[in-house]
């Protein structure tokens, strides 16, 4: 009875902790304006073309020529896009709060980093739903319309379960912590992994308040799958003696963003895509609560140091 209430007292105390660094993360001074360029842009006329290159340089190169977005503000497709993006984003304040509070996690986290000027743009590639480009984040709201919009018929679930507006900190989170992460010059599925799991760390700290399934992009049913499975993919990748393997087929069954991840079992389709990473951030988590380092020094830790130091014991 003792001992059971010791861990209910570590578990209130952590709490506390936590909430006390996210209020003092929320008080972080910040001004964050996200600039508006897509509704500047389609409500454009060609008319207003000269000015809009005037006070928006970043958006026209110049070895595109004007005769282009001439054309483009005047497709009707681009005034139909305007109403879907104006029917979905009615509020924004939501959407700048989100964003406002990772920059403030960005900025506790790594204040050697400039604040950003933050455009909603367009894009016609929705695999670029997030772009940070310098001291600037792009983000392209007609990527954001809903998992079950029209315009996303064709693209495999797995991808468009996440184009809802309320993952925008998350895909800003997972475009930063990418650049804050070098790959590992080792090529085995154990530093792999670890890289993934740094990213996925990365983020945890960025929107802790996003679920597990948001951050890695997985529907709750596919999160709650990794978590009661996690010993048994682990036990997996231990007798298939896969941890110091450099076989590059691991990437697409265990890695790569996936409908499911490959095992040839009879539980490949319950199982969600990349679950290698799931194991990885485990196991930088496991490690970052087991030995007193910081989070930059976590970044250029080797992955058998991280491993071997780790205590990592998957849940049962």
């Amino acid at each position: 009875m003792r001992k059971i209430l010791y861990v209910c007292l570590l578990i209130l105390i952590g709490c506390a902790d936590e909430n006390q660094l996210e209020k003092e993360i929320a008080a972080i001074p910040l001004d964050v304006n996200v600039v508006r360029f897509d509704q500047v842009f389609l409500n454009a006329t060609p008319f207003d073309l000269p000015k809009l290159k005037e006070a928006y340089p970043l958006f026209f190169p110049s070895s595109v020529p004007d005769s282009t977005w001439v054309y483009t503000m005047n497709d009707p497709l681009q005034k139909e896009l305007k109403t879907q993006i104006d029917s979905v984003f009615t509020d924004f304040a939501p959407v700048q709060r989100g964003i406002k509070s990772l920059l403030q996690h960005i900025e506790f986290y790594f204040p050697e980093y400039d604040t950003p000027k933050v455009y909603a743009v367009t894009s016609e590639d929705y695999r670029k739903k997030v772009v940070f480009y310098q001291d600037v984040v792009l983000i392209a709201l007609n990527t954001y319309l809903g998992a079950n919009h029209k315009y996303y018929e064709g693209i495999q679930k797995y991808i468009s379960n996440t184009f809802e507006k309320e993952v925008i900190p998350v895909d800003m989170a997972t475009e930063f912590a990418y650049a804050q992460v070098k790959p590992s010059r080792e090529r085995t599925f154990l530093s792999k992994m670890i890289f993934y799991g740094k990213v996925q760390y990365i983020k945890s700290l960025l929107v802790p308040k996003a679920s597990v399934a948001m951050q890695f992009g997985y529907t709750q049913q596919q999160a709650d799958w990794a978590a009661a499975n996690e010993k048994q993919v682990w036990t997996y990748f231990l007798e298939k003696d896969l941890l110091y393997s450099t076989n590059s087929k691991l990437d697409a069954r265990f890695l790569n963003l996936a409908p499911f991840s490959k095992f040839y079992l009879e539980i490949d389709n319950e199982s969600p895509g990349g679950i290698g990473r799931y194991i990885g951030y485990q196991i930088v988590k496991a490690y970052m609560e087991n030995n007193d380092v910081s989070l930059q020094n976590l970044l250029g830790k080797p992955s058998k140091e991280i491993f071997n130091n780790s205590k990592f014991k998957p849940k049962k």
